[in-house]
């Protein structure tokens, strides 16, 4: 008789069992719990209710109950959060292919539902696989800047994160106690998982989970480095693995000038204008006349939503605050809109809250080490601002209207 996957004499492996499963599901449930955190801190950093300029989930309703403003300090706090997200989302890549691998005859279990209860679990295993498939895959090609999906990343990744959280904690508070009873016993008992004809084992069950972990470990290895300058070299997995040269300009870039359509006519000493409006009505300046305002200096990192960071850079320029109180602000500023020179790809505008403007390292910089601002750096001038996603230090600005945006 020809055996179907629906025939549980279908699936021999011996490693298949609870006790196996139980421990790739304690992992997970640690592991996505933090990814799951980090994520939504990593939406909020990007400040979505400063409507519509930073705005890329427009319908997220009671999903944004938790949005508060995204503070100044510490000032690496980006960089951890999203380091870790990504990092650790990729590290997790191993632990749930084998988690659904040790699953997987359950997804053929026949009847497909044997009463109302047991339909619902099986909607939520669906969920759960689907929706953790997705935010896996997304995320992925999102930090490898190969994203194929219709649609923007932002609202199909935070969607599909509250999705699949859903299921999962559905899934993990009926699983769970019977999980740790596994764990504590050390030992297999009879269920739908352990196969009724098994092959002869090859690898022992401790065996198959070092094999799990040691792909865990080499994906961390090949990623983590992204996150340090003096690592960088080992991140050949991270799409800004290479080397970024040397000297003042010689760290980590995104989108260089011309990718953004930047041209050099466009940031000329000639051409250029910083554009500055507010409640007292519209200043320009030059880059000589900015050079002649107070200038201060701050040592601040670049944190990118792809996982990557430099280490501190030395910048110098004028304080977004004193800025604003050329526009009539001489108290607290308020929020400020951003636009840039950029003609190519997201973010040619964004907006920064009151206290990051208020905070005395966020600055319209100049200089960056000592040297005036690179082309791909953001020449004229580019905003850097402490614990801020990199996108929101905006490059190549054009223009900063304070007030109502």
């Amino acid at each position: 008789m020809r055996r179907t996957p629906f025939s549980p004499s279908f699936w021999r492996s011996p490693l298949r069992g609870p006790w196996f499963t139980s421990v790739l599901g304690v992992v997970l449930l640690v592991g996505i719990t933090v990814l799951f955190v980090t994520g939504l801190l990593s939406y909020a950093a990007y400040n979505p209710d400063l409507s519509p300029v930073n705005d890329k989930t427009p319908d997220k309703g009671l999903l944004g109950f938790y949005l508060f403003s995204w503070p100044t300090d510490p000032h690496w706090l980006y960089r951890l959060t999203q380091g870790v997200h990504v990092t650790l989302g990729i590290t997790l890549i191993p632990v749930l292919l084998a988690k659904l691998w040790s699953v997987v005859p359950k997804l053929f279990t026949l009847p497909p539902a044997r009463s109302v209860t047991h339909a619902l679990e099986r909607l939520s295993l669906l969920l759960l696989v689907g929706g953790g498939l997705f935010e896996f895959v997304t995320g992925v090609l999102n930090v490898q800047l190969d994203y194929i999906f219709p649609g923007s990343f932002y609202p199909l990744h935070f969607y599909g994160a509250w999705v699949f959280f859903g299921a999962f904690l559905a899934h993990a508070v009926l699983k769970m106690p019977t999980a740790w009873r596994n764990l504590r016993q050390l030992r297999e008992e009879r269920n739908d998982l352990v196969s009724v004809n098994p092959d002869p084992p090859t690898v022992s069950r401790r065996g198959a989970l070092g094999l799990v972990g040691g792909g865990s470990l080499l994906l961390f290895g090949t990623t983590v480095g992204q996150g340090f300058d003096g690592l960088r070299w080992s991140a050949v997995l991270a799409p800004h693995g290479a080397d970024p040269g040397s000297g003042p300009g010689g760290f980590q870039i995104n989108k260089t000038a011309a990718y953004a359509g930047v041209t050099a006519a466009d940031r000329s000493e000639e051409a250029w204008r910083l554009v500055v409006r507010g409640r007292t009505g519209t200043v320009r300046l030059s880059r000589a006349e900015l050079l002649q305002l107070p200038l201060h200096s701050s040592s601040l990192p670049i944190a990118c939503v792809e996982g990557w960071s430099t280490s501190d850079q030395w910048w110098r320029g004028v304080r977004l605050r004193d800025l604003a109180a050329l526009v009539g602000y001489d108290g607290d500023p308020p929020d400020v809109f951003v636009q840039s020179l950029q003609r190519h790809g997201a973010f040619r505008r964004a907006a920064l809250r009151a206290n990051q403007v208020a905070d005395p390292r966020s600055l319209l910089a100049l200089f960056v080490n000592g040297e005036p601002l690179t082309p791909d750096h953001g020449h004229p001038a580019r905003i850097i601002v402490p614990a801020a996603p990199g996108v929101l230090n905006t490059k190549w600005v054009a223009e900063l209207t304070f007030g109502d945006l």
